[in-house]
Protein backbone atom coordinates (compact mmCIF):
# COMPACT_ATOMS: atom_id res chain seq x y z
CA UNK A 1 0.00 0.00 0.00
CA UNK A 2 2.41 2.20 0.83
CA UNK A 3 4.93 1.77 -1.88
CA UNK A 4 2.90 3.98 -4.15
CA UNK A 5 2.52 6.79 -2.14
CA UNK A 6 4.34 10.19 -2.31
CA UNK A 7 7.66 10.11 0.36
CA UNK A 8 6.31 12.87 2.53
CA UNK A 9 2.53 11.20 2.64
CA UNK A 10 5.07 7.84 3.86
CA UNK A 11 6.58 10.03 6.34
CA UNK A 12 3.40 11.00 7.69
CA UNK A 13 1.50 8.51 7.41
CA UNK A 14 4.24 6.72 9.54
CA UNK A 15 4.77 9.72 11.98
CA UNK A 16 1.01 9.23 12.88
CA UNK A 17 1.08 5.56 13.08
CA UNK A 18 3.74 6.21 15.43
CA UNK A 19 1.85 8.50 17.52
CA UNK A 20 -1.23 6.37 17.96
CA UNK A 21 1.39 4.46 20.71
CA UNK A 22 3.38 7.86 21.71
CA UNK A 23 1.40 10.75 23.31
CA UNK A 24 2.78 13.77 22.14
CA UNK A 25 5.10 12.26 19.00
CA UNK A 26 3.45 14.88 16.72
CA UNK A 27 3.39 18.08 18.04
CA UNK A 28 1.58 19.79 15.05
CA UNK A 29 -0.01 18.51 12.07
CA UNK A 30 -1.91 21.01 9.26
CA UNK A 31 -1.55 18.45 6.10
CA UNK A 32 -4.20 16.43 4.34
CA UNK A 33 -6.08 15.03 7.33
CA UNK A 34 -6.65 11.83 5.32
CA UNK A 35 -2.89 11.03 6.24
CA UNK A 36 -3.31 11.63 10.00
CA UNK A 37 -4.36 7.69 10.59
CA UNK A 38 -4.87 7.03 14.11
CA UNK A 39 -6.10 3.44 13.75
CA UNK A 40 -3.32 1.82 15.78
CA UNK A 41 -0.94 -0.90 14.03
CA UNK A 42 0.95 -3.16 15.38
CA UNK A 43 4.87 -2.10 16.10
CA UNK A 44 6.18 -4.99 14.17
CA UNK A 45 4.50 -3.24 10.94
CA UNK A 46 5.55 0.21 11.65
CA UNK A 47 9.00 -1.16 12.25
CA UNK A 48 8.73 -2.75 8.41
CA UNK A 49 7.33 0.81 7.12
CA UNK A 50 10.32 2.44 8.83
CA UNK A 51 12.81 0.34 7.16
CA UNK A 52 10.88 0.24 4.12
CA UNK A 53 11.08 4.64 4.19
CA UNK A 54 14.71 4.38 4.92
CA UNK A 55 15.14 2.59 1.66
CA UNK A 56 12.79 4.47 -0.36
CA UNK A 57 14.60 7.64 0.32
CA UNK A 58 17.63 6.76 -2.21
CA UNK A 59 15.15 7.93 -4.96
CA UNK A 60 14.53 11.58 -3.32
CA UNK A 61 16.48 13.45 -5.53
CA UNK A 62 17.14 17.04 -3.41
CA UNK A 63 20.02 16.31 -0.95
CA UNK A 64 18.99 18.71 1.76
CA UNK A 65 15.50 17.15 1.59
CA UNK A 66 16.52 13.50 1.26
CA UNK A 67 19.13 13.93 4.18
CA UNK A 68 16.73 15.72 6.69
CA UNK A 69 14.11 12.94 6.10
CA UNK A 70 16.69 9.99 6.49
CA UNK A 71 17.57 11.66 10.36
CA UNK A 72 13.90 11.87 10.81
CA UNK A 73 13.22 8.69 9.52
CA UNK A 74 15.78 6.88 11.23
CA UNK A 75 14.47 8.67 14.86
CA UNK A 76 10.90 6.85 13.72
CA UNK A 77 12.98 3.52 12.88
CA UNK A 78 14.38 4.03 16.87
CA UNK A 79 10.96 4.70 18.19
CA UNK A 80 9.29 1.31 16.35
CA UNK A 81 11.88 -0.29 18.01
CA UNK A 82 11.71 0.56 21.46
CA UNK A 83 7.83 -0.18 20.89
CA UNK A 84 8.54 -3.51 19.21
CA UNK A 85 10.03 -3.95 23.12
CA UNK A 86 13.76 -3.98 22.13
CA UNK A 87 15.71 -3.12 25.56
CA UNK A 88 17.64 -0.02 24.13
CA UNK A 89 20.38 1.45 26.60
CA UNK A 90 19.52 5.25 27.70
CA UNK A 91 22.81 6.27 25.79
CA UNK A 92 21.71 4.31 22.64
CA UNK A 93 18.07 5.75 22.78
CA UNK A 94 19.22 9.46 22.92
CA UNK A 95 21.47 8.69 19.97
CA UNK A 96 18.93 6.96 18.16
CA UNK A 97 16.32 9.47 18.65
CA UNK A 98 18.07 12.98 18.48
CA UNK A 99 21.49 12.41 16.25
CA UNK A 100 23.04 13.09 19.93
CA UNK A 101 25.00 11.60 22.45
CA UNK A 102 23.50 12.44 25.62
CA UNK A 103 26.31 15.18 27.61
CA UNK A 104 26.31 15.48 31.29
CA UNK A 105 29.18 16.76 34.24
CA UNK A 106 31.36 15.53 36.71
CA UNK A 107 30.54 15.83 39.99
CA UNK A 108 33.57 17.95 40.99
CA UNK A 109 33.04 20.18 37.73
CA UNK A 110 29.94 20.81 39.11
CA UNK A 111 31.10 21.50 42.82
CA UNK A 112 33.74 24.19 41.59
CA UNK A 113 31.09 26.03 39.53
CA UNK A 114 28.61 25.63 42.50
CA UNK A 115 31.15 27.73 45.05
CA UNK A 116 31.92 30.47 42.44
CA UNK A 117 28.15 30.84 41.84
CA UNK A 118 27.45 30.90 45.94
CA UNK A 119 30.30 33.16 46.24
CA UNK A 120 28.37 35.48 43.80
CA UNK A 121 25.39 35.67 45.95
CA UNK A 122 25.22 38.41 48.56
CA UNK A 123 24.08 38.95 51.89
CA UNK A 124 23.87 36.31 55.19
CA UNK A 125 21.89 33.35 55.81
CA UNK A 126 20.80 30.46 53.67
CA UNK A 127 21.84 30.39 50.08
CA UNK A 128 18.30 29.64 48.48
CA UNK A 129 16.34 32.22 51.47
CA UNK A 130 18.86 35.17 49.79
CA UNK A 131 18.67 33.84 46.24
CA UNK A 132 14.07 33.75 46.54
CA UNK A 133 14.58 36.80 47.87
CA UNK A 134 16.00 38.54 45.45
CA UNK A 135 14.04 36.93 42.58
CA UNK A 136 10.81 37.87 44.27
CA UNK A 137 11.98 41.62 44.00
CA UNK A 138 12.13 41.04 40.15
CA UNK A 139 9.07 39.16 39.54
CA UNK A 140 6.65 40.08 37.47
CA UNK A 141 2.97 39.70 38.72
CA UNK A 142 0.76 37.57 36.84
CA UNK A 143 -1.67 39.60 35.98
CA UNK A 144 0.82 41.96 34.15
CA UNK A 145 3.13 39.33 32.55
CA UNK A 146 1.34 40.01 28.84
CA UNK A 147 1.15 43.85 29.54
CA UNK A 148 5.00 43.51 29.99
CA UNK A 149 5.50 41.35 27.27
CA UNK A 150 4.39 43.17 24.57
CA UNK A 151 6.99 46.17 24.29
CA UNK A 152 9.22 42.98 24.13
CA UNK A 153 7.27 41.03 21.59
CA UNK A 154 7.13 44.25 19.18
CA UNK A 155 11.50 45.15 19.63
CA UNK A 156 11.81 41.39 19.25
CA UNK A 157 9.89 41.15 15.94
CA UNK A 158 10.96 44.28 14.57
CA UNK A 159 14.66 43.20 14.76
CA UNK A 160 14.19 39.62 13.58
CA UNK A 161 12.29 41.32 10.44
CA UNK A 162 15.15 43.56 10.07
CA UNK A 163 18.06 40.92 10.20
CA UNK A 164 16.48 37.50 8.45
CA UNK A 165 12.88 38.03 7.57
CA UNK A 166 9.32 37.38 8.34
CA UNK A 167 6.73 36.10 5.80
CA UNK A 168 4.02 38.04 5.36
CA UNK A 169 0.82 37.15 7.33
CA UNK A 170 3.15 35.18 10.88
CA UNK A 171 1.27 36.19 14.15
CA UNK A 172 0.45 34.39 17.25
CA UNK A 173 -1.40 34.52 19.96
CA UNK A 174 -0.01 34.37 23.38
CA UNK A 175 -2.17 33.44 27.20
CA UNK A 176 -0.99 32.27 30.30
CA UNK A 177 -1.37 28.39 31.55
CA UNK A 178 -0.86 26.75 34.54
CA UNK A 179 0.46 22.63 35.76
CA UNK A 180 2.84 22.31 32.95
CA UNK A 181 6.27 20.35 32.91
CA UNK A 182 7.49 23.53 31.19
CA UNK A 183 8.12 27.48 31.18
CA UNK A 184 6.74 27.93 27.82
CA UNK A 185 5.18 25.94 24.36
CA UNK A 186 5.23 26.77 21.19
CA UNK A 187 2.12 25.17 19.33
CA UNK A 188 2.33 25.39 15.45
CA UNK A 189 -1.12 26.15 14.23
CA UNK A 190 -0.34 26.34 10.33
CA UNK A 191 -1.20 29.60 7.66
CA UNK A 192 2.05 30.72 9.37
CA UNK A 193 0.75 30.97 12.74
CA UNK A 194 1.00 29.55 16.26
CA UNK A 195 0.08 29.63 20.40
CA UNK A 196 2.52 30.71 22.37
CA UNK A 197 1.45 28.93 26.30
CA UNK A 198 3.56 30.75 29.23
CA UNK A 199 3.32 28.73 32.57
CA UNK A 200 2.91 30.54 35.35
CA UNK A 201 3.20 27.60 37.96
CA UNK A 202 5.77 29.41 39.36
CA UNK A 203 6.67 33.31 39.26
CA UNK A 204 7.90 34.91 36.10
CA UNK A 205 10.90 36.81 36.86
CA UNK A 206 11.40 39.58 34.63
CA UNK A 207 14.82 39.01 34.09
CA UNK A 208 13.94 35.99 32.24
CA UNK A 209 11.37 37.53 30.03
CA UNK A 210 13.11 38.40 26.82
CA UNK A 211 14.81 35.01 26.90
CA UNK A 212 11.63 32.96 26.75
CA UNK A 213 9.95 35.57 24.56
CA UNK A 214 12.74 35.24 22.09
CA UNK A 215 13.04 31.51 22.32
CA UNK A 216 9.28 30.67 21.66
CA UNK A 217 8.51 33.41 19.38
CA UNK A 218 11.33 35.92 17.81
CA UNK A 219 13.75 34.54 16.31
CA UNK A 220 13.09 31.38 17.77
CA UNK A 221 10.68 28.84 17.59
CA UNK A 222 7.51 30.34 15.88
CA UNK A 223 9.53 32.12 13.46
CA UNK A 224 11.54 29.23 12.52
CA UNK A 225 7.84 27.15 11.82
CA UNK A 226 6.94 30.25 9.75
CA UNK A 227 9.81 30.43 7.39
CA UNK A 228 9.93 27.07 6.95
CA UNK A 229 6.16 26.48 6.02
CA UNK A 230 6.73 29.34 3.58
CA UNK A 231 9.92 28.37 2.01
CA UNK A 232 9.63 24.32 2.06
CA UNK A 233 5.68 24.03 2.14
CA UNK A 234 4.25 26.61 0.11
CA UNK A 235 7.51 27.69 -1.94
CA UNK A 236 9.26 24.21 -2.65
CA UNK A 237 6.11 21.75 -1.75
CA UNK A 238 7.52 19.13 0.43
CA UNK A 239 4.66 18.88 2.28
CA UNK A 240 6.63 17.01 5.41
CA UNK A 241 7.24 20.30 6.75
CA UNK A 242 3.13 20.86 7.54
CA UNK A 243 4.00 18.56 10.68
CA UNK A 244 6.30 19.21 13.41
CA UNK A 245 7.62 16.03 15.70
CA UNK A 246 8.40 15.80 19.10
CA UNK A 247 11.82 13.59 19.95
CA UNK A 248 13.50 13.44 16.77
CA UNK A 249 16.34 15.21 15.64
CA UNK A 250 14.42 17.96 14.51
CA UNK A 251 13.98 19.45 18.10
CA UNK A 252 17.77 19.48 18.40
CA UNK A 253 17.93 22.17 15.47
CA UNK A 254 14.88 24.21 16.81
CA UNK A 255 15.45 24.17 20.20
CA UNK A 256 19.01 25.36 19.12
CA UNK A 257 17.76 28.18 17.60
CA UNK A 258 15.31 29.47 20.24
CA UNK A 259 18.55 28.98 22.36
CA UNK A 260 20.37 31.12 20.91
CA UNK A 261 17.59 33.27 19.16
CA UNK A 262 17.82 36.30 21.67
CA UNK A 263 21.28 36.53 21.41
CA UNK A 264 21.30 36.70 17.63
CA UNK A 265 19.00 39.84 17.95
CA UNK A 266 20.79 41.67 20.93
CA UNK A 267 24.29 41.30 22.74
CA UNK A 268 24.01 40.56 26.21
CA UNK A 269 25.32 44.14 27.43
CA UNK A 270 22.12 45.44 25.59
CA UNK A 271 19.42 43.37 26.97
CA UNK A 272 20.85 44.13 30.76
CA UNK A 273 20.39 47.94 29.39
CA UNK A 274 17.06 47.17 28.29
CA UNK A 275 15.94 45.35 31.21
CA UNK A 276 17.59 47.16 33.98
CA UNK A 277 16.45 50.63 32.12
CA UNK A 278 12.96 50.96 30.16
CA UNK A 279 11.75 47.31 30.91
CA UNK A 280 12.12 48.13 35.29
CA UNK A 281 10.38 51.17 34.89
CA UNK A 282 7.43 49.74 32.57
CA UNK A 283 7.29 46.63 35.40
CA UNK A 284 7.91 49.06 38.04
CA UNK A 285 10.82 47.35 39.41
CA UNK A 286 14.36 48.56 41.11
CA UNK A 287 16.99 48.55 38.48
CA UNK A 288 19.48 47.68 40.98
CA UNK A 289 17.70 45.03 42.10
CA UNK A 290 16.96 43.54 38.18
CA UNK A 291 21.05 44.23 37.96
CA UNK A 292 22.01 42.06 41.12
CA UNK A 293 20.34 39.16 39.62
CA UNK A 294 21.67 39.35 36.40
CA UNK A 295 25.14 39.36 37.90
CA UNK A 296 23.79 36.26 39.86
CA UNK A 297 22.43 34.44 36.42
CA UNK A 298 25.46 35.16 35.03
CA UNK A 299 27.41 32.75 37.60
CA UNK A 300 24.45 30.69 37.78
CA UNK A 301 25.33 29.75 33.88
CA UNK A 302 28.41 28.40 34.33
CA UNK A 303 26.83 25.05 36.46
CA UNK A 304 26.56 23.43 33.37
CA UNK A 305 24.53 20.59 32.52
CA UNK A 306 22.90 19.72 35.54
CA UNK A 307 19.58 18.46 33.52
CA UNK A 308 21.71 16.08 31.23
CA UNK A 309 23.24 14.74 34.26
CA UNK A 310 20.46 14.11 36.42
CA UNK A 311 18.74 12.83 32.75
CA UNK A 312 21.86 10.25 33.18
CA UNK A 313 20.98 9.30 36.64
CA UNK A 314 17.46 8.66 36.86
CA UNK A 315 17.31 6.77 33.40
CA UNK A 316 20.73 5.51 32.54
CA UNK A 317 21.65 4.52 36.15
CA UNK A 318 18.32 3.78 37.67
CA UNK A 319 18.83 6.22 40.78
CA UNK A 320 15.74 6.95 42.89
CA UNK A 321 13.60 9.61 42.04
CA UNK A 322 14.34 11.20 45.13
CA UNK A 323 18.25 11.58 44.80
CA UNK A 324 17.78 12.66 41.46
CA UNK A 325 15.59 15.54 42.42
CA UNK A 326 17.64 16.22 45.56
CA UNK A 327 20.68 16.65 43.11
CA UNK A 328 18.41 19.29 40.91
CA UNK A 329 17.85 21.41 43.77
CA UNK A 330 20.94 21.38 45.15
CA UNK A 331 23.13 22.03 41.91
CA UNK A 332 20.01 24.37 40.52
CA UNK A 333 19.81 25.87 43.72
CA UNK A 334 16.18 25.88 43.52
CA UNK A 335 13.32 25.17 45.67
CA UNK A 336 12.23 21.64 46.02
CA UNK A 337 8.83 22.58 43.74
CA UNK A 338 11.49 23.70 40.88
CA UNK A 339 13.36 20.50 41.01
CA UNK A 340 9.88 18.72 41.51
CA UNK A 341 8.79 20.25 37.73
CA UNK A 342 12.32 19.58 36.51
CA UNK A 343 12.25 15.85 37.29
CA UNK A 344 8.41 16.09 36.39
CA UNK A 345 10.04 17.10 32.69
CA UNK A 346 12.92 14.44 32.45
CA UNK A 347 10.47 11.88 33.27
CA UNK A 348 7.73 12.69 30.28
CA UNK A 349 10.56 13.96 27.71
CA UNK A 350 13.44 11.60 28.87
CA UNK A 351 16.31 12.49 26.07
CA UNK A 352 14.66 15.34 24.89
CA UNK A 353 16.39 17.30 27.36
CA UNK A 354 19.84 17.43 25.63
CA UNK A 355 17.75 18.83 22.74
CA UNK A 356 18.65 22.14 24.73
CA UNK A 357 22.38 22.00 25.90
CA UNK A 358 23.57 20.03 23.19
CA UNK A 359 21.47 22.10 20.65
CA UNK A 360 22.08 24.76 21.77
CA UNK A 361 26.20 24.61 21.11
CA UNK A 362 25.33 22.72 17.75
CA UNK A 363 23.79 25.93 16.28
CA UNK A 364 26.29 28.55 18.44
CA UNK A 365 29.09 26.40 16.87
CA UNK A 366 27.28 26.83 13.55
CA UNK A 367 26.41 30.44 13.65
CA UNK A 368 30.23 30.95 14.68
CA UNK A 369 31.73 29.64 11.10
CA UNK A 370 28.84 30.66 8.81
CA UNK A 371 27.49 33.84 10.43
CA UNK A 372 24.30 35.81 10.20
CA UNK A 373 23.63 33.56 7.06
CA UNK A 374 24.48 30.51 8.83
CA UNK A 375 21.48 31.48 11.16
CA UNK A 376 18.75 32.97 8.75
CA UNK A 377 19.70 29.11 6.70
CA UNK A 378 18.68 27.23 10.53
CA UNK A 379 15.63 29.50 10.28
CA UNK A 380 14.54 28.61 6.60
CA UNK A 381 16.40 25.18 5.02
CA UNK A 382 15.68 21.73 6.27
CA UNK A 383 19.55 20.94 8.42
CA UNK A 384 20.33 18.26 10.71
CA UNK A 385 21.71 17.87 13.82
CA UNK A 386 25.07 15.85 11.88
CA UNK A 387 24.98 18.67 8.99
CA UNK A 388 25.71 21.66 12.16
CA UNK A 389 28.23 19.22 13.41
CA UNK A 390 30.04 19.31 9.99
CA UNK A 391 28.97 22.50 9.08
CA UNK A 392 30.41 24.11 12.82
CA UNK A 393 33.58 22.56 12.66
Amino acid sequence: MLRGMDIAERYIRLAHGLAAHIDGLVDAYFGPPEWAETTKRDPKRLLLEAADLLSALDDVPDAARREWLRAQAAALQTHARLLSGENIPFAEEVRGLYDIAPLGAELAELDVALKAFEDSVGGTGPLLERLEALRAKVTVPDGDVLRVAQPILAELRKRTAEKFGLPDGENFSIQLVKDKPWGGYNWPLGNLQSRIDLNTDFPVRLTALPDLLAHEGYAGHHTEHASKEARLVRENGWQEHQMQLMLTPECVVSEGIAMNALEMLMPREEVETWLSGELAQLAGLDPDDILALLKVSAAQEKIRHVSGTAALMLLGEGRPEKEVQDFLAHYSSSTPQRAAQSLRFIRTYRGYIYTYSVGHKLVRDYVAAKGTAGFKALLQEPLTPEQLRRGGM
